[in-house]
């Protein structure tokens, strides 16, 4: 399932971004939502991490990694793009930078019946 992490410095910028981590998921699970497959929020995990020094090039960074089904590939920038304007539109931070990973994935759980 798709991972989001969020890199931040400032505290306050952490608190923006846990506020919409609800609408967040929604909005990554739609956005990475395909033919192939149709995401629900609790299929996105969504985790904020801390970033000590000086080496970040956005006050937050979104990186997300997801499996690459084609129509993904397809329209990746487009996926980053709205990502990046969703979370500026909804925290009113201006410096927003997002990735897409798009890979082969693995999973460490299995459906026990």
């Amino acid at each position: 399932m798709p991972t989001v992490n969020v890199y931040y410095r400032d505290e306050a910028q952490s608190s923006r971004i846990k506020e919409i981590t609800p609408e967040l998921k929604e909005f990554v699970a739609k956005e990475l939502t395909c033919g192939e497959i149709a995401l629900k929020s609790d299929e996105v995990s969504v985790r904020l991490v801390k970033v000590e020094g000086s080496g970040m090039i956005g006050e937050v960074e979104v990186e997300v990694s997801a499996f690459a089904f084609e129509e993904r590939i397809k329209k990746q920038d487009e996926i980053c793009l709205n990502l990046m304007n969703f979370i500026r539109a909804k925290t009113k931070i201006g410096d927003v930078k997002a990735w897409l990973a798009l890979c082969e994935l693995g999973h460490s759980w299995k459906n026990e019946t």
